[in-house]
């Protein structure tokens, strides 16, 4: 008897396309397109603001600082407000709009840097317009999705989104080095604009979507969303879990990083190379979920986040840059794996109706520490020195996984997923073409609370 190590060679290309089934649905296909060209227009924006704000006239370092600010800012501002209008209008609607003020904002903001007209308030202003569209836009995702695709191949959707996330991580900044160094800022924000000009496009294709449930009022549909969240042990759980990570492990791992790198790796292209290395990682980690199903995949996520902690323990331990840059690479596989199946879950398990209130608390939660973290790496470092606050946040980072792991809610919450989502959430069988029929099911479960 002779073990298999590999499949035979006229079964492999039938693997290969069953773990792109997502990539069947036409629908999916359509939004793939406009969100990775979407999230490739955004890879390049940061750089090129950077630049631009820096050689505008009062520009420096401290109005970069304050771009960005009045971006986060804005964001933070109108998420609960974008998964309210979500649950309400239905994602593509919402999503649609506010691509719209992305796409004129950085429109506008083209104009004025290649006319050489900018000032910095505009530049804030339009930030701020930016964030507001980024904000309204992001509770509409995990919303959107399960209505594009059959629930057994949902996984596989996230995964490749998840990829899409990851290039434009690597490549975005890359081309908009490039675009600089042959043009100028304004021309990459003009691309970024037509980024989101080629979303709202892949978005109008798409049918509306019907809302799930009429509105009661804003404080209302809000404490609805609250009482959802809160009632699911592992999803505050693991939300708090990432956004103490966030303040305590990744905000100095992104401030004290490229100081330790000057110091020790050889500087700023060290430190791309450790940035790149860690959105390879995402692309790797990604392929490798794809046609994967785990049975505890809360668990299987919450154990991933542990490579976080990988990086930021081989920048305090001094060791050399082929090490700094494996560690990055091992970190960018297990935050693919922690997001995708995080995301998965949390669109199986939570009522449509309430999808785009849970997204926007678990942004906020996630993300709410993490300005504060970035302004106190710094002062808290010049304390207790850089090596010994990262290493503090890998202590951190491997007790909380521990204890998250530990929680009944998370451990023993079984992937639900096998029994399907909620029959609204597939796209209904008259809408489906071709292969699309052969893979759809509709299956009704009810939503068990933890």
């Amino acid at each position: 008897m002779t073990l298999r190590t590999r499949p035979p060679a006229a079964l492999r290309p039938r693997a290969a396309a069953h773990r792109l089934r997502a990539l069947r649905h036409s629908r999916f296909r359509r939004f793939l397109v406009g969100q990775s060209t979407s999230l490739l227009g955004s890879g390049m924006n940061t750089i090129a603001t950077t630049f631009a704000v820096l050689q505008l006239p009062g520009g420096g370092v401290d109005a970069v600082g304050v771009v960005m600010a009045a971006r986060i800012l804005a964001v933070l501002a109108v998420l609960l407000l974008g998964g309210v209008f979500t649950d309400r209008l239905g994602a593509r609607a919402v999503m649609l709009t506010a691509d719209l003020l992305r796409f004129a904002s950085q429109g506008v903001l083209a104009v004025l840097l290649l006319t050489h007209s900018a000032r910095i308030w505009e530049v804030v202003a339009l930030a701020v317009v930016l964030g507001i569209g980024e904000g309204g836009f992001s509770p509409g995702l995990p919303a959107l999705v399960p209505g594009l695709v059959p629930a057994d191949d949902l996984a596989d959707a996230n995964s490749l989104l998840q990829i899409a996330q990851a290039v434009a991580s690597v490549a975005g900044p890359g081309l908009a080095g490039l675009l600089i160094a042959v043009s100028d800022a304004g021309t990459v924000v003009a691309v970024d604009a037509v980024s989101y000009g080629v979303s709202i496009l892949a978005l109008a294709g798409l049918p509306l979507s019907q809302p799930a449930a009429p509105g009661r009022g804003l404080f209302t549909d809000l404490g609805r969303g609250w009482k959802e969240f809160t009632s699911r042990t592992w999803l505050w759980a693991t939300t708090l879990h990432i956004s103490l990570f966030n303040f305590v492990l990744w905000a100095p791992f992104l401030v004290l990083g490229p100081t330790l790198a000057q110091q020790r790796l050889g500087g700023a292209r060290a430190w791309g190379l450790v940035l790149a290395l860690y959105g390879i990682g995402s692309i790797v980690g990604g392929l490798a979920l794809l046609g994967r199903k785990p049975s505890r995949a809360l668990a299987w996520s919450m154990a991933a986040s542990a490579a976080w902690a990988v990086p930021a323990a081989a920048l305090a331990a001094r060791v050399p840059l082929a090490w700094v840059g494996a560690a990055a690479l091992l970190a960018g596989g297990g935050a693919a794996v922690c997001e995708t199946l995080l995301t998965t879950v949390i669109q199986r398990e939570v009522p449509a109706e309430v999808r785009g209130r849970i997204s926007a608390f678990g942004s906020l939660g996630s993300f709410a520490l993490g300005p504060l973290g970035l302004a106190l790496a710094g002062p808290v470092s010049g304390v207790m020195g850089a090596d010994r606050l990262l290493g503090l946040g890998v202590l951190w980072q491997l007790t909380a996984v521990a204890v998250v792991l530990a929680l009944p809610s998370v451990r023993r919450h079984d992937a639900k997923s096998h029994r399907g989502c909620s029959a609204r959430d597939d796209p209904p069988r008259d809408a489906l073409s071709g292969t699309d029929q052969h893979t759809a099911e509709t299956e009704t479960h009810e939503v068990d609370k933890v």
